[in-house]
């Protein structure tokens, strides 16, 4: 039997027992059924959203959403984190500034999003590129810092210098942690993204999962955070993963 497939065993026999517990705890009747759903409850809303197109709907438009925020927060924070490395005074100016604001959570620029841009997409946008970019300028300014200084030397010996120096040397160099940065970045972008579309009513999971309290259907919000958690993983370890495992295979990590 191999990894990948024990792996696969592990994770499904974890799922069973924590469905297991969860039927348990239903079972003993400790909260009111509104309040504590059943599985089987919670399989029927999924089932009934995925039938009536409501999920995937707002499936769609979430993930056009973060893959927009996402684009827009790796090309900033590539750029700003390359600056904050070459440049001594930026690096002790602004570095600190950043690092104080990484400590804000997502939802903390929600005020700031509603009263600049209003209740309309740029909003939502303006919440995931703040949620995100400042963990990847963060990442690639720490990995680019790290780089051996033997590595430019030896480059500039061999002739490489301004873009040649970046092309040959530098971004290789950073090229598994910045794979590892974008890892994180995604996971910021992508719970930005829920705290993003409970602004106002749009399509989208989050508005879907504030639906679901306003309503106080909690299997609504289960179903709805299920689905959030199963998206996020499937693309964690659909493509951060597997790059992140191809460049150690590559590179002999």
């Amino acid at each position: 039997m191999n990894y990948r497939l024990k792996k696969t065993l592990r994770i499904l026999t974890f799922a069973i027992i924590l469905l297991g517990i969860w039927e348990g705890l239903f079972a003993l009747h400790l909260w009111p059924v509104w309040l504590f759903p059943a599985p089987a409850a919670v399989g029927k809303t999924l089932l009934r959203g995925f039938s009536d197109g409501s999920i995937p709907v707002a499936i769609l438009v979430s993930i056009r959403r973060l893959l927009i925020g996402f684009f827009i927060s790796i090309v900033i924070g590539t750029l700003l984190g390359l600056f904050l490395a070459k440049n001594k005074t930026a690096e002790d100016t602004l570095h600190p500034f950043i690092l104080g604001l990484q400590t804000l959570p997502s939802i903390c620029w929600l005020p700031l999003a509603l009263l600049w841009f209003g209740l309309n997409e740029r909003a939502i946008l303006f919440v995931i590129v703040m949620g995100t970019v400042l963990s990847i300028t963060i990442s690639v300014k720490g990995a680019i810092s790290h780089i051996p200084r033997s590595y430019l030397k030896a480059g500039k010996m061999l002739g490489a210098h301004g873009f040649l120096l970046y092309r040959h040397i530098l971004f290789p160099a950073i090229l598994p942690s910045y794979i590892h940065a974008m890892r994180h970045g995604w996971s910021f972008a992508w719970r930005s993204l829920m705290s993003g579309e409970m602004l106002f009513v749009t399509a989208g999971l989050g508005q879907l999962l504030m639906l679901g309290r306003e309503l106080n259907d909690l299997s609504r919000v289960m179903a709805i955070m299920a689905v959030i958690i199963f998206i996020g993983f499937l693309f964690d370890q659909t493509i951060f993963a597997k790059l992140e495992k191809n460049l150690k295979l590559r590179w002999g990590v």
